[in-house]
Formats: structure tokens, C-alpha cells, sequence
């Protein structure tokens, strides 16, 4: 089953710091609920991990990311993640993200066009749902990376210093839940449809 996402996320940061946290991967990683880079190999080539919790059961994806572009001038990142646990469920994700100026002075926007396969138990949830919990954790991320980017120095956000080096290591995300609760995810999703059945009544 395939998923395409394109998202804009508005930024209370400016494009420079934005642009910082975004090409350091493994600081951009661990703005994620549930995942983390557990190895470099090389500049381009990372292994990492995401655990998810259905109620009592635990899983966890152990994966290869493949950095395809990392463009300073364009402020875009492109990457390539596998992933695979032990149940036999597979997913991979083509990721394009850029780090556009906002609309006014010190503001940015994170946009993002993300293409997801996934196989086995979990592309039994068909692909609407998958919709709804990818931008549920999406949003997620996003809350995460904004408080990351606005803990980096304003120093840090000069082009030239962008250009003419690898951007500087970002602070660590903020305190977050270690695995991702598809539970909870769930359970959030059910009760937003119940909210929207009763409201169409009314």
C-alpha cells in the first residue's frame, strides 16, 4: 500500500536555524516520536530504529536511511528510509524536505513531499487511516522541531556559515514518548469520528 503526503508546516524560527536542525539528520530523526538514529556509517548512510506500542505488544523497526540530497543554497533535504521488523511488516519512505522564508521577518516553512510503502500487518489499516495517523504523527514531529530550531542560536542561522560548512549540531529534541502509541493514536482517531458523526447530526 502507498501513501503520498505534501505538507507546509509554518515555523515561528527563521529559515536559517530551520534549515540547521533539518541537515543534521540525526537531530532531525530524533524530533520524531518513536525513532532514532542508532549508527552512522558515512555522511550519507545512517541505521536507525522506530518502536510502536499496540497496547501490550511492542515492535520495533530496524532500518537503513540513505541521505540523497543535502542542497545548503535550495535548503532542501532528500532521503531514502527502509525499515522491516521481525512480524514481517516492511515500510520505506521517500522524503523531500525544504525550508522556505515565511510570509514575515523571522519566520520560515517546513515543506515536505513524502512517499510511503508499506507491507504485511500494518497496510491492513487501509490507506485512510494510515493518512490520518501519519499526519497526526507529522504534527507531532513538527511541534518537536519547532521548539528544537528556536533552541539554536541566532548566530548559527548566517547563510555563510550554511554554505561554507555541514550545518552545526542542534540541541536535543525535546522530552518525548520513546516509542510511538498506536493505541493512543487510534483512540484519538476513533474519537475525532464520533465527535464528526454527532456533529453532522446536529
Amino acid at each position: 500500500m502507498e501513501v503520498k503526503l505534501d505538507k507546509r508546516y509554518p515555523l515561528d524560527v527563521d529559515a536559517g536555524r530551520a534549515w540547521a536542525l533539518l541537515a543534521d539528520v540525526p537531530a532531525t530523526a530524533g524530533c520524531m516520536p518513536g525513532a532514532a538514529i542508532t549508527e552512522k556509517l558515512d555522511d550519507s548512510h545512517y541505521k536507525g530504529t522506530v518502536k510502536v506500542k499496540v497496547g501490550p505488544a511492542n515492535a520495533a523497526f530496524a532500518g537503513d536511511i540513505e541521505v540523497l540530497a543535502l542542497d545548503a543554497p535550495t535548503r532542501t533535504l532528500q532521503l531514502l528510509g527502509k525499515g522491516s521488523d521481525r512480524g514481517g511488516s516492511s515500510a520505506s519512505m521517500n522524503l523531500k524536505a525544504t525550508i522556505e522564508d515565511g510570509e514575515t521577518a523571522g519566520s520560515a516553512v517546513l515543506v515536505g513531499h513524502a512517499e510511503v510503502i508499506v507491507n504485511g500487518k500494518f497496510a491492513q489499516f487501509g490507506g485512510r487511516l494510515m493518512v490520518q495517523v501519519s499526519d497526526m504523527l507529522l504534527g507531532q514531529f513538527v511541534d518537536n522541531f519547532r521548539v528544537a530550531a528556536a533552541a539554536l542560536p541566532v548566530a548559527q542561522a548566517a547563510p555563510t556559515q550554511v554554505a561554507a560548512a555541514p550545518a552545526p549540531a542542534a540541541p536535543p529534541a525535546p522530552a518525548q514518548a520513546s516509542e510511538i502509541n498506536a493505541l493512543a493514536i487510534f483512540w484519538q482517531l476513533v474519537k475525532g469520528w464520533v465527535a464528526g458523526l454527532f456533529g453532522k447530526r446536529a
